[in-house]
């Protein structure tokens, strides 16, 4: 038991950015465009002004002050160091033909998908409730790790979409299996428009929120102990001494872009998001 622990354990670790051995990937290959998160607009393939000859951010420890919240919630689920350090052998954007990088810049949102998928597969094989999906679940992320694993041609014609399709219906039963053993009526929310919502103190026990758009939707002190997450978008919403104990397919970049304080609980896959603090 104690092994499988640490185990998962070091799967959630390599699921994480490590922008040490990274060449800056998510600062050009992505686009962005001038709003609340971010400063300017920028082109996809065009490097970020504020990225330095050694792919590191210029103005990172100071990204909120001016005006690039949109990197403090990023994560690329370690995407990054894989498509530098391994489909690419290591090679950097700035070296060799052109060619070389744009389809370095094509492969990293497709393997960022892939290994999103391979976090969701993760946590799902460590829910007790969805042990007799084990078998199908290890295949899954087998399979996931074996696209991700792929050269740069074979990522490139890849259709990532119809993967996520598959996988997203084992997701699914997963979350059936794990949310049924929550008493009293779990609630759906699937896709709903929560924007704004007033839901201080709500019971959300056991809820699926997949895909709900909860921006500026005040949870504080809201029980979502066992919830489903996926996909929620939690952008400014308050989780203020909410509680999410048990909560799960909950990601760090979901957890950055809400608000909370040193009273919220959080399963253990996620880690306090550093901006928490001031704000207590």
């Amino acid at each position: 038991m104690l092994n499988g622990m640490r185990n998962h354990q070091a799967a959630r670790a390599e699921l994480r950015g490590d922008c040490e051995r990274c060449f800056g990937l998510c600062c050009v290959a992505l686009p962005f465009a001038a709003s609340a998160d971010f400063a300017v607009t920028k082109d996809a393939g065009t490097p970020c002004r504020n990225l330095r000859d050694d792919h590191r951010c210029g103005i990172h420890s100071g990204l909120r002050q001016k005006g690039f919240t949109g990197c403090t919630v990023y994560d690329c689920f370690g995407a990054g160091q894989r498509v530098s350090q391994v489909t690419f052998d290591g090679r950097g954007w700035r070296t060799g033909p052109p060619e070389h990088a744009r389809r370095m810049f094509d492969v990293f949102p497709v393997v960022r998908q892939l290994h999103e998928l391979l976090w969701y597969l993760t946590e799902a094989l460590a829910l007790p409730a969805a042990r007799s999906l084990g078998a199908e679940l290890r295949a899954a992320l087998e399979r996931t790790e074996e696209l991700a694993g792929g050269t740069p041609g074979e990522l490139a014609a890849l259709d990532v979409g119809a993967h996520r399709q598959e996988v997203n219906v084992l997701l699914l039963k997963t979350s059936e299996l794990a949310r049924a053993g929550t008493r009293g009526r779990r609630k759906d929310r699937r896709g709903a428009d929560l924007v704004g919502a007033r839901l201080k103190g709500a019971d959300l026990r056991g809820a699926t929120l997949r895909g709900a758009c909860l921006i500026a939707a005040d949870l504080t002190g809201a029980d979502l102990r066992g919830a489903d997450l996926i996909g929620a978008d939690l952008r400014d919403a308050d989780l203020t001494d909410a509680d999410l104990t048990g909560a799960f397919f909950l990601t760090q970049p979901q957890l950055n872009a809400a608000r909370g304080s040193a009273g919220t609980r959080l399963p253990e896959s996620v880690t306090r998001p550093g901006h928490w603090t001031a704000q207590v």
